[in-house]
């Protein structure tokens, strides 16, 4: 086969940047790739497709779609072309991950604390205090090490000119990352001289980054301390996620009626008694986690786990009360957080966002709709979003009518052409449009950024939605080291 029968029927899209073609020429970070693939047979990667799908079936490698009628549990789709970085953009990329992330911590300090960027004006008061997501709780909470995000996903594209725009920060509980680990074991198994052969960076180091992390967590000197993972259990989506960080960590996966508090000490229950435990990285929401606390009817959570947190008895990962910095409308306040703690210039630009609680803002975006995308402000997975570009006139006015009964909760964008890359698809090369999430993770000893991420891709041809949840997929991630 000739590269160009494989690229017979790749055509561009000229109001997209596209990760692999520039001005009719293949990129050099895809030369190599390329050559490879035309040494094989349409049949061949058929195989390896075919073979791709059979391995996340046998290692249950899949997520939940709670609105699908086809039942709970969907395999993750996977494309087996990876997403090729190369090693100065993903300095670009680093760099300014690394300052985004020390901003957004210096702030969540701040805003539950001293709150000297509310005083200044930087932020508007009545911002925070109306986000669902600040926890009073929280105010005056002595966090170890001043570290609140220690595990931070940010969700990152390209627009038609190639330039990098953070779309949003997962400062929660982030997702995904056991998905990069798989793609890159699948990649390898799938073409297994391939990635030495680019001097593709690793990203099988992010476990054992995180473990020890959470080691340096622990509040006892030891030098064993016990860590466990805390899920909501086997129906939450990202239940493959937690088993798998879990067992590459070799700590033990609890559920809330696993742990009980006890003296401000929280213990797991095992076959040998009770067993003090020291870290607890959290997968379960802030609202869940202690009944005492939060949600009284929550079954997924500890009683009394936040007064052994206070207390200092237990850290927890990440922090509580994350969720007023990654709400999508304290987003457009990021760049003028870099500037007003760190003194520098966002390195990474923010995507234009209007707030539709501001009177011009809301006036703009309704007269624009058709070229807007409208999220909710505490919204995720894709769910509750508006594409205006592919809205019916119907759509989006009962959309703008629930946009009126609590402007506060919605915020829009103007929709960006995202980059395209190319995806194997029935014997050839398709684009088809992606975003990336990279995985930093805050420790003690400062912040790692995995080479890497997991690269989300529309698979439907014109979609930009990338969302599982909505149909998406993803593919191998590669970093070059050179």
């Amino acid at each position: 086969m000739q590269t160009t029968e494989l690229l017979g029927s790749y055509l561009t899209d000229t109001a997209a940047w596209d990760e692999m073609y520039a001005d009719s020429n293949v990129r050099q970070q895809y030369r190599c790739v390329l050559e490879f693939l035309e040494q094989m047979s349409i049949e061949e990667l058929n195989k390896k497709e075919e073979l791709a799908k059979k391995m996340f079936m046998s290692q249950g490698i899949t997520f939940t779609v709670y609105s699908s009628g086809e039942g709970i549990e969907k395999i993750f789709p996977f494309d087996i072309i990876p997403r090729i970085i190369t090693a100065s953009e993903w300095r670009y990329i680093e760099t300014g991950i690394r300052q985004r992330l020390k901003a957004l911590n210096l702030f969540l300090k701040d805003v539950y604390n001293s709150q000297f960027i509310l005083k200044d004006g930087v932020v508007p008061t009545d911002m925070i205090y109306s986000c669902p997501h600040f926890l009073r709780e929280m105010i005056g909470f002595p966090v170890p090490y001043d570290i609140y995000v220690h595990v931070a996903g940010i969700d990152l594209i390209r627009d038609q000119d190639g330039t990098f725009y953070i779309l949003e920060d997962n400062l929660r509980t982030p997702s995904g990352v056991s998905y990069m680990l798989e793609n890159r074991e699948i990649t390898k198994r799938l073409f297994p001289d391939l990635i030495p052969r680019n001097n593709v960076r690793t990203v099988t180091e992010y476990p054992d980054i995180l473990h020890r992390n959470l080691v340096a967590l622990s509040p006892r000197q030891t030098a064993s301390p016990t860590i466990v993972l805390l899920t909501p259990g086997i129906y939450n989506s990202a239940y493959f996620e937690h088993t798998t960080l879990a067992r590459l960590m070799g700590i033990e996966v609890v559920e809330g009626r696993d742990l009980v508090v006890d003296n401000h000490r929280v213990y797991m229950r095992t076959t040998a008694g009770l067993q003090q435990v020291d870290v607890i990285y959290r997968r379960v929401d802030d609202e869940f986690l202690d009944p005492l606390v939060f949600r009284h009817d929550s079954i997924l959570g500890v009683a009394g786990i936040m007064s052994a947190y206070r207390k200092g008895n237990v850290a927890i990962v990440n922090a509580c009360g994350n969720g007023v910095a990654d709400d999508k409308a304290i987003y457009a306040y990021v760049p003028a957080m870099i500037r007003y703690y760190l003194n520098e210039e966002p390195i990474l630009k923010n995507v234009p966002t209007y707030q539709l609680d501001n009177r011009e803002h809301r006036e703009y975006v309704f007269s624009n709709m058709t070229s807007m995308v409208v999220k909710k402000t505490n919204g995720s997975g894709g769910y509750g979003m508006l594409m205006g570009h592919s809205a019916s006139e119907e759509e989006i006015e009962r959309y703008k009518m629930e946009i009126l009964k609590d402007p506060r909760q919605y915020i829009a964008q103007p929709i960006i052409n995202l980059s395209s890359a190319p995806c194997y698809m029935h014997g050839r090369l398709k684009p088809r449009r992606v975003d990336l999430r990279p995985y930093a993770l805050f420790g003690p000893d400062g912040i790692q950024i995995v080479p890497g991420g997991l690269t989300r891709v529309a698979l439907r041809e014109g979609s930009l939605v990338v969302n599982s949840s909505q149909g998406g997929g993803s593919k191998d991630t590669w970093v070059l080291a050179s």
